[in-house]
């Protein structure tokens, strides 16, 4: 019997350490050729060199070995998928080893946690750079792809692109300003993408996954670990094989989707929806003044429970960090 995502190649950003490792090893174990990338630096900051200056000792190949080692098909990649450049060749590596690529998965972040009032501009701009800007650069390319081989093809393609947010956009988190904005524009790109690439036969939708990595070491600081052979409900693992699904011709109806994945959950989240309506009283004239929106609005608000806006995403059993 074929395995589901046999005959397609995909790549998968941050792929070294945590969720990015976990997601290639099972896309890998699902039958894809993978290119495996990771920058490489020591720190969850992303400062710093990387721990070494070749492909052969990075964790990028260290991840592409493990999955050789199981009878896959891997390559490393080592470079920053936010440089504009590094992200091209990034796609074009998938291309000259597998003859095309089918499958793109986001995950390169770095964090720099900060208050707003805080917070300097490099830390803004590293985390926008990474999280955001890197999303972009790789789905740029491989949107270009995709839109290149349907044109040469005359009918849709096979394309998956799976993004990566965080419930730090979904309910706020206090000390991540850059971080949950990076991530509130994810899901505007993997939107947009989704709408842009659906007559090609791409789909693009994004992830919340809540894991214990070296990422999330401080939110999930007070969470023991699960005993040794006990569950985990916070182990990488058991957000892949999500990922796994998104990326495969069992999702062929899922595109524009935004989903909150940890062990043993999945919730698929409405886009906004109106709350409340209120119209200028014609009596007044066509439009609002000051007076008639402090007597409309302020009282509708002081109606509303303390923390309303958290509580749907708790009620699912979600954290806000």
């Amino acid at each position: 019997m074929s395995l589901p995502l046999e005959g397609l190649s995909a790549i998968v950003t941050g792929a070294g350490r945590g969720l990015g490792r976990a997601e290639a090893l099972e896309l890998a174990r699902l039958g894809a050729a993978v290119v495996v990338n990771d920058y490489g630096p020591p720190g969850r900051d992303g400062a710093g060199e990387p721990a070494a200056g070749s492909v052969s000792d990075s964790v990028a190949e260290s991840v592409a070995g493990e999955i050789r080692a199981a009878g896959g098909r891997a390559v490393a990649h080592l470079g920053d998928v936010a440089d504009f450049g590094t992200a091209r060749a990034l796609v074009d590596l998938a291309v000259r080893e597998y003859g095309k690529l089918d499958i793109l998965v986001n995950n390169a972040g770095i964090l720099r946690d900060r208050m707003v009032f805080s917070m300097s501009e490099d830390e803004w701009d590293a985390v926008v750079r990474v999280h955001l800007k890197g999303h972009f650069n790789t789905t740029r390319f491989a949107a270009a792809h995709w839109r290149e081989r349907a044109k040469a093809a005359g009918g849709r393609v096979y394309g998956r692109i799976v993004n990566t947010s965080s419930e730090a956009f979904l309910a706020g988190s206090a000390g991540q300003p850059n971080y949950a904005a990076a991530k509130g524009g994810i899901v505007g790109l993997t939107t947009s993408t989704a709408h842009a690439l659906a007559k090609y036969g791409v789909t693009a939708n994004v992830i919340c996954p809540r894991a214990r990595t070296r990422m999330t070491e401080d939110v999930f600081a007070g969470v023991a670990e699960a005993e040794p052979g006990g569950f985990d409900a916070l182990s990488p693992e058991h957000v892949a094989p999500l990922v796994g699904y998104l990326s495969s011709p069992a999702a062929a109806v899922v595109n524009g989707q935004l989903l909150v994945v940890h062990g043993g959950m999945v919730a698929v989240v409405e886009r906004p929806r109106v709350a409340a309506k209120f119209d200028a009283s014609l009596e007044k004239g066509p439009t609002f003044s000051f007076e008639e929106l402090a007597d409309v609005l302020t009282p509708y608000f002081e109606a509303q429970p303390r923390g309303e806006t958290f509580a749907a995403v708790e009620a699912l059993g979600l954290r806000r960090g």
